[in-house]
């Protein structure tokens, strides 16, 4: 459950109340996918950048180190120590990931494992007991992840299997959560609405899925290639047909300002593994645009990465001491740079809550959606 506390336009602030923990929305859930942030960034480190939720990879963490071994040791929370809320996702993207290698039928997928071959079988009741296990605060349904664009007909099909999966889920979620042996009993379980880019898939998907009356709701299969336009189009197709009540989820978005233009369009809660991929090859948000740390015109810059952010990093270090652990090869350099560009998307969100709340958050999407993009 969701309590929205402000409106303007379609763009909601609210708070999102858990078992882990309360996050304020809208929010940006920060990437952590075996458990840690690439680039040297631990859970405790993620209090330093304001993180409010993580998210961790079920289907890495299923074959590295193993959901079993994880429920031995107390579940993410205890294992990671990251004490916030928790989202997996369900596996169904990596199982996208590897089309070579992967066999799709009703039951589930069978696939290699990308670490050493080995097979593997994934269903919606496996990606459940495997998300129990890991003991998140949020599970995410087992979908099928389509190529964007994809025929048609073959979409339909797959919405059709990814809706009689999420039932599937949502029984063995209920079973799960009700044996003794489960470390959270009140895990939450999101749908996910498919369709590629077709508006009537979309929105005939997303009226199904409601019916089912889940904790939350997701939007997948964007930001796989297609142009934003499309992207925005679809979250305002299927807007309406979302409950009011419970959270909304764009999976995988995105830049800055695909974040704010998706809040524009009523979406609460946000990941994205860009501020630590792009801040491990040193390609910096600031409030000016995006910086290459690499270029030499840093080599001798006193200033902070973006002299208006006041992260740990910006408060100690200049531009012209990180070029330099890049260009030595300082594993230094990628943990400052992942911590900053984090801190840079969760104050983001700080800012547009605050615009929400103040009334002025069409003036600052107008103000900073394609600022914030574009390279410097």
């Amino acid at each position: 459950m969701i309590k929205i506390l402000k409106t303007q336009g379609n763009a909601r602030r609210g708070v999102f109340e858990t078992v882990h923990g309360t996050a304020q929305t809208p929010a940006f859930m920060n990437v952590a996918t075996c458990g840690a942030i690439k680039g040297g960034v631990s859970a405790l480190d993620l209090k330093d950048v304001n993180c409010q939720i993580q998210l961790c990879n079920t289907y890495h963490l299923h074959v590295r180190t193993g959901d079993k071994t994880i429920k031995e040791l107390g579940g993410l929370h205890e294992f990671t120590r990251w004490d916030g809320p928790i989202l997996t996702d369900s596996g169904g993207f990596q199982v996208f990931s590897l089309a070579n290698l992967r066999k799709i039928k009703e039951e589930g997928v069978n696939f290699s494992s990308h670490i050493d071959g080995r097979k593997i079988f994934m269903g919606p009741e496996e990606s459940m007991q495997i998300q129990s296990n890991l003991a998140s605060t949020i599970a995410m349904a087992f979908d099928e992840c389509v190529e964007n664009p994809s025929e048609y007909e073959y979409s339909k099909q797959s919405c059709e299997r990814t809706t009689r999966w999420l039932y599937r889920c949502k029984d063995e979620m209920e079973r799960l959560n009700s044996l003794h042996d489960t470390i959270n009993k009140k895990q939450m379980l999101f749908g996910i609405n498919q369709g590629c880019v077709y508006d009537d898939l979309r929105i005939e998907h997303m009226q199904k899925i409601v019916e089912l009356d889940l904790d939350g709701y997701a939007i997948g299969g964007l930001a796989v290639g297609e142009p934003k336009e499309d992207m925005y189009r679809i979250i305002s197709a299927v807007e309406p047909y979302m409950p009011k009540d419970k959270p909304r989820y764009l999976m995988g978005v995105g830049t800055p300002g695909n974040i704010i233009q998706g809040v524009k369009r009523g979406v609460d809660l946000f990941d994205c593994v860009m501020p630590s991929r792009n801040g491990r090859h040193g390609h910096l948000f600031t409030k000016q645009g995006i910086i290459n740390i690499n270029n030499i015109k840093y080599e001798k810059d006193l200033l902070p990465i973006d002299p208006e952010c006041d992260c740990p990093v910006c408060r100690n270090f200049s531009r012209s001491y990180i070029r330099h652990l890049f260009k030595a090869k300082e594993m230094l350099a990628l943990r400052l740079c992942v911590m900053h560009n984090l801190y840079f998307y969760n104050m983001l969100m700080q800012d547009i809550r605050d615009a929400i709340d103040n009334d002025t958050f069409d003036e600052f999407a107008e103000r900073n959606t394609d600022l914030y993009d574009k390279r410097i």
